[in-house]
């Protein structure tokens, strides 16, 4: 009678629990109503066959450790990865010797080449480059054997397998809270409500899944890996309620380790053949620990092959486990929530807030994502969408980007399979680029460091690339990067695409938008005044100072797009960006006058922007543009953004060519493109036209999970997006702060919260019916303030950590008493 007694006490109290829960598809999340098929393991080689992966999974990572839930019923399945689980390396077979000889020594040719082009033989010009400026490394793994560039992989998949089929099952929902980090499984079956939660903690290093019921005795779970097929490894019992996997991948001999820890209340817990089983629990909670022995390098030895190796990874998870195992799930939980919510709560968006429901079902909120999505497709506004997908990029920036470890990738952490697309590289033309556009603006300058820190690990090999190539001095890198300081082009005589040299000198130019966001005088003192300084001085190198005393890219290309040229607007353009952010940087520490003089006369002499036959931004040297051409990339704008050369405000005519080019690509394109034109019609101040680039990238660029898609899957495009919707609200990259520079006439009432402007100030906005109501000014660093709202204008003095209100009083811009 006791015995029952207190297991009906244990009953209700569960269940009384389980009615108090929150519902995490309300607030800001993304969420389905229906469970994924398990389908078998991963789809290791072909992962883009992978549709439910793609589409329909939920990233979950800590900068270090990510995971996708699949939520399955039967099985769960959640796909790993471990941010620095690369193939490639000085570490392969052939050792350093091999991985480094990747340069051609080519600058004695550049004469040659510029005088074809005096003598108008594009042929030759061309073909001296292509031959000539290539590399000796491949991109494609089946053409060079051991494959030394490499590519991301994965860590491979865990699987808990329930005991439970979808047979009978009711209420099944699978969320992703943007307000906590929390990935939240949960359904009814057989009377029993079960839910399952996730969540990757970066404080404690560590991914927690739990699993519970509001009956006890419920949870029959076996727990098993599946390994990624490329490596050869073990795993092993570690104790009674603990797995170790220890791997090496076949490429490079990359040592990784996974560790599996399960705590278990009520019921048994056993380890046994490489898998963890649970039987008649009333609560499994599974701890995650993975690491590699990868060692981020800033002065890596060129002659020894383990350069990039470092600590060993057997060890350090262990460390990671002990720690996490000694805090209780609540406390993991909370300090995990601590973490992420101190960066992600710092900006609020809210548009049109009391907008009226014109759409047949009660409330739109209460759909899942997919279906708001597949609505906003056929024209039904759904204004809390796009807020959650602006939020939902400051969310894949907090997880994959965090002080300690490498950069977002081309698909920020999160890859399935051995080798992804493009290798899930680090895509130096834009692509990394656009992944941290709105670090800064967005409020998440701490999220900034492992780029800052990747840009570094490029400079000694970087420098080796700018003298075999142009005879310059500096660094610079080009098309693709790895995590092993590849700087080369790759050996593809299409130099479309592989004759990037100013991918350094673009990489550079986020080293002083760091600076110019924080005004952090001691990092640029100590690390980033060299990044820009010698990123400078390789673009006077690589310029050809002509007869006449103009300075020009010869050769140059438009990335991905057009002919050898000897002069791509493109080029031009971030020069003109990278020798402004080294003038600007020298004037502010007081150094290097001399250079200083060097990088003005170069830029005053540098070849200015054309304006073609159809008025447009020409793109190369020749007026060789086609108005019927769509083509993704749009480099020649790179002056309206991402840098600053080109404005309506200080450059009316070049902003009107822009718009040219613009209205010519069209509004359409793969996901990223549409992301980079939409902060492009931001720039250019027209909100309508900026407006309908993010409707198109929303219905068109985005899968069901909110995800940005190429396709395939790329995150570029989540990036861009939210620096786009942050450029339409508040622009400062000209020297001032710009208050609803590109309003759409759809956002009518809104608010928003936090966004930072250069010159370290921290902003907060209201607007009605299409108006500035008023704005909050908090500066950080003292600075002085200059604002502008539409053609009004306010300067004043500032002190740091004070407070200032800004509105139309009168029909001038002032500041409230």
């Amino acid at each position: 009678m006791k015995k029952l007694h207190l297991c009906l006490i244990s009953t209700l109290l569960a269940a009384s629990m389980h009615a108090q829960s929150i519902d995490y598809t309300k607030g800001l999340s993304i969420w389905f109503d229906k469970p994924n098929n398990l389908d078998g393991r991963a789809s290791w080689y072909a992962p883009t066959a992978d549709k439910s992966w793609e589409s329909n999974s939920l990233p979950i990572g800590n900068g270090s450790l990510g995971g996708n839930i699949l939520g399955s019923v039967a099985a769960e399945r959640i796909t790993l990865n471990e941010k620095t689980l690369w193939r490639g390396g000085p570490n392969t077979e052939k050792g350093a010797d091999y991985y480094w000889n990747v340069n051609k020594e080519s600058a004695h040719l550049l004469p040659e080449i510029r005088q074809a082009f005096v003598e108008g033989n594009q042929k030759k010009a061309e073909e001296l480059t292509r031959r000539n400026f290539n590399g000796l490394a491949d991109y494609e793994p089946s053409r060079e054997t051991p494959f030394r560039f490499g590519s991301y992989t994965s860590l491979g998949e865990a699987y808990i397998e329930t005991g439970l089929s979808e047979i009978g099952m009711t209420n099944y929902k699978r969320a992703l809270s943007l307000d906590s980090a929390l990935a939240v499984v949960s359904f009814r079956k057989d009377g029993v409500n079960y839910e399952r939660k996730y969540f990757a903690s970066y404080p404690d290093s560590v991914m927690v899944i739990k699993f519970t019921a509001d009956k006890p005795g419920m949870q029959n779970l076996v727990f098993s890996y599946g390994a990624n097929p490329e490596a050869t490894g073990t795993i092993k019992a570690d104790g009674n309620n603990s797995l170790l996997y220890t791997g090496r991948l076949k490429n490079n001999q990359m040592k990784f380790a996974l560790r599996i820890r399960a705590i278990h209340k009520g019921g048994n817990l056993t380890a046994t053949d490489g898998k963890l089983i649970a039987q008649g629990a009333d609560e499994v909670i599974f701890l995650l620990t993975a690491d590699t022995d990868y060692k981020l390098n800033f002065d890596p030895d060129f002659k020894d092959p383990k350069t990039y190796v470092g600590a060993d990874p057997e060890q350090t998870t262990l460390a990671m486990m002990n720690t996490a195992a000694g805090k209780s799930y609540n406390e993991l939980c909370e300090r995990h929530k601590a973490d992420y919510t101190n960066l992600f709560n710092r900006v609020k968006l809210t548009l049109n807030p009391h907008a009226p429901m014109t759409l047949q079902y009660p409330a739109v909120t209460d759909l899942p994502t997919y279906q708001r999505l597949a609505r906003y497709r056929k024209g039904n506004p759904d204004y809390k969408l796009e807020e959650i997908y602006y939020q939902f990029g400051r969310y894949l920036l907090i997880a994959s980007s965090r002080p300690g470890n490498l950069p977002a990738n081309l698909q920020g952490m999160w890859a399935n399979g051995v080798d992804g697309p493009w290798h899930v590289d680090y895509h130096n033309n834009i692509n990394i680029q656009m992944n941290y556009w709105p670090v800064c603006s967005t409020n998440l300058g701490e999220c900034a460091w492992p780029l800052i820190d990747f840009i570094r690990t490029l400079v000694k090999p970087g420098e080796k690339t700018a003298r075999a190539y142009f005879g310059a001095r500096g660094w610079t890198a080009s098309i693709s990067g790895n995590i092993f300081g590849f700087t080369s082009p790759l050996t593809d005589e299409d130099m479309s695409w592989n004759f990037n040299p100013m991918a350094g000198p673009w990489l550079a130019t986020h080293i002083w938008d760091y600076y110019d966001y924080t005004r952090d005088k001691k990092f640029l003192k100590e690390t980033g005044y060299d990044l820009i300084k010698s990123s400078a001085n390789f673009a006077v190198d690589y310029l050809w100072h002509r007869p006449d005393g103009t300075y020009t890219a010869a050769p140059s290309t438009s990335p991905e797009h057009g002919p050898v040229d000897q002069g791509a607007t493109f080029v031009h353009a971030v020069i003109r960006e990278i020798l402004l952010d080294a003038i600007d940087a020298s004037k502010v520490l007081g150094v290097d006058a001399k250079e200083r003089k060097q990088w003005q006369h170069v830029l005053d002499n540098l070849v200015p922007y054309q304006v073609g036959r159809y008025g447009q931004l020409m793109e190369w040297s020749v007026d060789i543009d086609d108005p019927k051409d769509e083509h993704r990339h749009v480099n020649h704008l790179f002056g309206l953004h991402p840098g600053h050369t080109v404005s309506p405000v200080t450059t009316p005519e070049l902003a009107q060519a822009a718009k040219v080019v613009l209205e010519h690509r069209g509004d359409g394109a793969t996901g990223w493109s549409m992301g980079w034109k939409l902060n492009q019609w931001a720039r250019l101040q027209d909100g309508n036209h900026a407006y309908k680039l993010f409707g198109n990238l929303l219905k068109n660029g985005t899968m069901n999970n909110l995800w940005d898609t190429h396709p395939p899957f790329q995150i570029d495009g989540n990036f861009g997006g939210t620096a786009g919707i942050t450029e339409m609200l508040l622009q400062s990259h000209m020297g001032f702060i710009q208050l609803l520079p590109a309003l759409p006439d759809a956002w009518k009432n809104g608010a928003v919260e936090g966004l930072c402007a250069k010159g370290n100030f921290e902003v907060d906005i209201t607007w009605e019916n299409g108006s500035l109501k008023e704005a909050t000014i908090l500066s950080k660093a003292g600075a002085p303030c200059h604002v502008r709202y539409g053609d009004k204008t306010l300067t004043f003095k500032t002190s740091k950590g004070k407070t200032y209100k800004i509105a139309m009083e009168n029909g001038e811009l002032k500041t409230l008493r």
